[in-house]
């Protein structure tokens, strides 16, 4: 009888070793599932009328964000306005001279993301005036970047990245703003190639 509970006790012993291993597995896995890096794509993009394209249903800008969300899996977060819906060309660009004539913030809609459990952070838009539009350094004011990786990334018309990365780095001290890119306009429907190789050249 002494030994039959003997063995018995062994077993569960053995079976407790083998469920506590398991349980551990699964909250390395969790753990690690947790810890994975995650990145997201914060645009700016018109629509409407542009330059050496005419006129588009959806802007240059978010083009390239969705060939970034593609091809890395990122998020995306777009700054939203109706303020310049319907503009014609030459007026738009007079406004946004004057907006960033005077440093005007005009508001987006809704509500700035939580960044909180994002690694990295594309951050894109067109050039306006030497710069990103003055909407989304409304939005700059409205998020904390530091110890993140920021990566700018701008559409232009022969402007190149202009000063936006410097603008970037100017409003995120604290962020690692690294890989930045641009892309002409008139190029992104044709130029998915073109961002995966930017995006592969700053993964390695």
């Amino acid at each position: 009888m002494k030994f039959k509970n003997i063995i018995i006790a062994v077993l569960a012993v053995v079976m407790a070793t083998g469920c506590n291993g398991q349980n551990k597995n699964s909250n390395e896995q969790k753990t690690n599932s947790g810890n994975m890096k995650k990145s997201i794509v914060i645009f700016f993009s018109h629509a409407g009328e542009n330059y050496s394209v005419g006129v588009i249903d959806t802007g240059n800008t978010k083009i390239v964000a969705d060939y970034i969300s593609e091809i890395t899996g990122a998020d995306q977060f777009e700054i939203v306005t109706h303020k310049y819906d319907g503009m014609a060309y030459t007026p738009l660009i007079e406004l946004a001279k004057e907006e960033a004539r005077k440093g005007e913030l005009p508001p987006y809609e809704g509500t700035a993301p939580d960044l909180s459990g994002y690694d990295t952070v594309y951050i894109g838009g067109p050039v306006w005036w030497g710069t990103y539009p003055q909407i989304m350094f409304t939005l700059f004011k409205d998020i904390n970047l530091d110890g993140k990786t920021v990566i700018p990334f701008t559409t232009h018309e022969g402007s190149g990245l202009a000063s936006c990365a410097k603008d970037v780095r100017k409003a995120f001290p604290k962020a690692n703003v690294t890989g930045e890119f641009s892309i002409y306009g008139h190029e992104v429907r044709g130029g998915k190639a073109k961002v995966e190789k930017w995006l592969k050249s700053i993964r390695n």
